[in-house]
């Protein structure tokens, strides 16, 4: 009984009350400040999304670019483990550049590729809008693009010439068999139609 009448006297009910009032707003306080912590900038999510491309994880990559391009984000075997380092950053409103230097290991080693990210704010978070940012590559000098998609180029070059092979004897067995079923049908137009008879001469008597 002693030991509650001096709770009482050292730690009274209002003061209770107000302690607790002020660490749920401490609580409040930090919440927020952690969901502010999780909005990206700019760099973190131009670095987000070319570490994921290098990696080759597209539901990564595509989560870090707008609705409207998702839908461009595909596999670049000429991005596989490359890395990715950002230089300069622009922001104009809701729109943003992030200067991307790719070092490029495929076809070539340590093969540096220069341009700008393009990011928009969407839904209050940034991403990369990769239709923008695809058309800062295909103006790279053609020199440097050309060699960045050179092993995407020769892949495809030797999968068709692996095909070649198949699709003409596909197209030489076809042929052959077309002309068998024609003459077939052929003869079978022969056999099931009548003669013609011969018509008597009009003067005939």
């Amino acid at each position: 009984m002693a030991t509650t009448k001096i709770l009482s006297t050292c730690f009274p009910y209002h003061h209770t009350k107000k302690s607790l009032t002020g660490l749920a707003g401490l609580l409040s306080l930090l919440l927020l400040l952690g969901g502010c912590q999780a909005v990206l900038t700019p760099e973190q999510v131009t670095t987000a999304f070319w570490e994921a491309m290098a990696e080759g994880n597209l539901d990564s990559a595509r989560k870090y670019a707008t609705q409207e391009t998702q839908h461009l984000v595909t596999k670049q075997q000429n991005l596989q483990d490359a890395t990715v380092k950002t230089g300069t950053i622009f922001i104009d409103g809701s729109n943003a550049t992030v200067t991307t230097v790719m070092t490029l290991k495929k076809p070539e080693n340590n093969k540096d590729l220069s341009f700008d990210t393009v990011l928009l704010k969407e839904n209050e978070l940034w991403k990369v809008d990769y239709q923008r940012t695809l058309n800062n590559l295909s103006n790279l000098p053609f020199g440097d693009i050309f060699k960045s998609l050179q092993a995407i180029g020769e892949t495809i070059n030797k999968e068709l010439e692996q095909q070649i092979p198949l699709f003409e004897k596909q197209i030489k067995s076809f042929s052959e068999e077309l002309i068998r079923q024609l003459d077939e049908f052929r003869r079978q137009l022969e056999k099931a139609a009548p003669p013609e008879k011969q018509k008597p001469h009009s003067n005939t008597i």
